[in-house]
């Protein structure tokens, strides 16, 4: 008999447990990574990314009861992943300038090796439901509020000259999170020029006068 108290999706859950059902949902979320990059999330349909998978389209719901449900695993997911990767790699110091030279390295870095998980996470925020969209922006803000600390204890420890810690965050966000928009593989600059050329111009920003690069790197 069915207990009809315990909902449909939970009880499809529990079929789904072991390292076979971690491995589909993971496929699942890499499959709709890559087909909302192409085609944005309106376009994309669940039918389109169980064929990806190569799974039927029902059993997509042993793991996400909707496709809006997937999208918010997404945001959340790549939000969470770079929150707990900067709290690893965090360097255990106080100094601002080496926080700055970090952060830097490390939002080009992932940014640039997870350019699709970026891409949906920025620009299908409008697709997600209001109570999503608030809990997700709730998980960018605290992002955000590293940058915006590192900037806030620079100035109050006289090495930064800025007007206002929160807006140079979203000015420098801004120009890093842009790279992954073109960055290519195999280009002219690789991914380790690439920081030393945003860390000197970030540091610019900021009002330090770092070393020069090296002239095969601006060439």
């Amino acid at each position: 008999m069915i207990n009809r108290s315990i909902p449909c999706y939970h009880r499809a859950m529990a079929r789904t447990t072991g390292s076979e059902g971690s491995r589909t949902e993971e496929a699942i979320r890499q499959a709709a990574v890559g087909l909302i990059a192409a085609r944005g999330f309106e376009a994309t349909t669940m039918r389109q990314i169980a064929a990806q998978v190569g799974i039927q389209p029902g059993a997509l719901y042993r793991y996400f009861p909707s496709k809006a449900a997937l999208l918010v695993d997404l945001q959340v997911g790549h939000l969470d992943f770079l929150l707990g990767h900067w709290q690893a790699e965090r360097p255990a110091t106080d100094d601002p300038v080496a926080l700055l030279r970090a952060f830097i390295a490390f939002h080009i870095r992932f940014h640039t090796l997870r350019r699709k998980e970026v891409f949906v996470a920025n620009m299908e925020l409008r697709s997600l439901a209001p109570a999503d969209y608030r809990r997700v922006v709730a998980l960018r803000r605290r992002y955000e509020d590293i940058l915006s600390g590192i900037l806030g204890a620079g100035i109050r420890a006289g090495r930064f000259r800025l007007p206002d810690a929160r807006v140079a965050a979203f000015a420098i966000l801004a120009m890093l999170t842009g790279v992954g928009s073109w960055y290519r593989e195999g280009g002219r600059l690789g991914q380790r020029e690439l920081i030393d050329v945003h860390t000197l111009m970030v540091m610019q920003c900021v009002g330090l006068q770092p070393h020069p690069l090296p002239e095969e790197t601006l060439t």
